[in-house]
């Protein structure tokens, strides 16, 4: 009889999950996934090897529900660090400033895209969890449009473009040419789209010489490099 976790089925099943959830994170910023087995995670997890399938019966069911309970945490958070907050072009900050950090904080080992090692069937299933966290970005966008703050313009477009720059980034470790990057990509994406020069904050070029000259910036754009975001085309 397996020792139940928490004080009902219900908790002991949750803890489970996010026992398992724990375990791939952490395997997948190690290793790439077509490498792990199940009995890996469980172990990973502390969860038995025969249990881990009355969960999820192979691991392409539990990279999906990972995903899913990844993305549902993540837009949960953007949106409440969006509640407050009036102008949509500082909305359209705050979303980009976070998809960065996102990118910063669940980065994958070096391997193949994790689109190309599953099945066309559960490629379709991660692209379609993004769909909550860019109809955010969309909503912004049509604010930005209502407000006259931007032209007028597709914003499944805009959407697909501004995610494509964001989506699988990585920040360097050092505070300031990490802000540095943040905001140069931040006015990169609002002059893109539209938004009044004089209301876009250029990083300024007193900053960009100061890392210049330590060596800073020249290394921190190495590390601000892509990978593939398994959730985004």
């Amino acid at each position: 009889m397996p020792k139940i976790i928490g004080s009902t089925l219900a908790e002991h099943r949750q803890r489970t999950r996010n026992r398992l959830f724990e375990a791939l994170s952490e395997l997948l910023s190690e290793r790439a996934f077509e490498s792990l087995t199940m009995a890996e995670i469980a172990k990973t997890a502390g969860v038995g090897r025969t249990a881990v399938y009355n969960h999820f019966p192979d691991k392409e069911a539990l990279l999906l529900a990972f995903i899913a309970h990844e993305t549902e945490q993540y837009s949960q958070k953007l949106e409440a660090s969006l509640t407050h907050i009036v102008d949509p072009v500082h909305g359209l900050r705050v979303y980009i400033r976070s998809q960065l950090e996102l990118g910063a904080a669940y980065s994958l080992a070096p391997g193949r895209d994790l689109r190309k090692v599953v099945s066309e069937e559960t490629e379709e299933k991660l692209h379609h969890h993004g769909d909550k966290v860019a109809a955010i970005l969309e909503r912004l966008l049509k604010e930005l449009m209502e407000s006259k703050q931007i032209p007028e313009q597709d914003t499944t477009i805009l959407v697909s473009l501004i995610n494509a720059t964001l989506a699988g980034r990585t920040l360097p470790k050092e505070p300031m040419a990490r802000e540095y990057l943040i905001l140069s990509v931040q006015s990169f994406i609002l002059r893109a789209v539209g938004v009044a020069a004089e209301v876009i904050n250029v990083p300024g070029m007193a900053v960009f010489e100061q890392l210049r000259r330590s060596g800073s910036l020249e290394h921190a754009v190495d590390e601000f490099g892509a990978s593939a975001c398994p959730v985004h085309h």
